[in-house]
């Protein structure tokens, strides 16, 4: 499956749980739901996923956790927030570079409509 196609199926699943359940509960929920809906499409999610990082000399076990990581490929950051601000586009492309993933979504369930709530953030390798 292709990054184009795994954020399609991303998206429906968001799209589903903010019909089903609305704005406003905490991040891990819509963390929690999302997983479940993209496995039951035949995704393999990861959540919480630990990403080891090196500067220098120093190496960190998990520098990072990304809230999930789908069929390997796909990042998806979840927030709850009033509204997305630069650092959260921000956080997301450094996750991709550190990582070497492509693609990641950017979603805030915290709208009263997701539609200009998820944010495409792809890394130019």
């Amino acid at each position: 499956m292709t990054e184009n196609e795994i954020s399609y199926l991303i998206r429906g699943a968001a799209f589903t749980i903010h019909k089903d359940l609305g704005p406003g509960l905490l991040e891990s929920v819509y963390e929690m739901a999302l997983q479940y809906e993209l496995e039951q499409s035949g995704c393999n999610t990861r959540r919480q996923v630990g990403v080891p990082m090196k500067y220098k000399e120093i190496k960190f076990d998990v520098g990072f956790r990304l809230d999930l990581l789908v069929n390997e490929k796909v990042i998806v950051e979840i927030k709850s927030v009033e509204s997305l601000l630069d650092v959260h586009h921000k956080q997301l492309l450094t996750y991709l570079k550190l990582s070497g993933k492509k693609l990641g979504l950017l979603i805030n369930f915290n709208s009263l409509s997701l539609k200009n709530s998820i944010v495409r953030i792809v890394n130019n390798l």
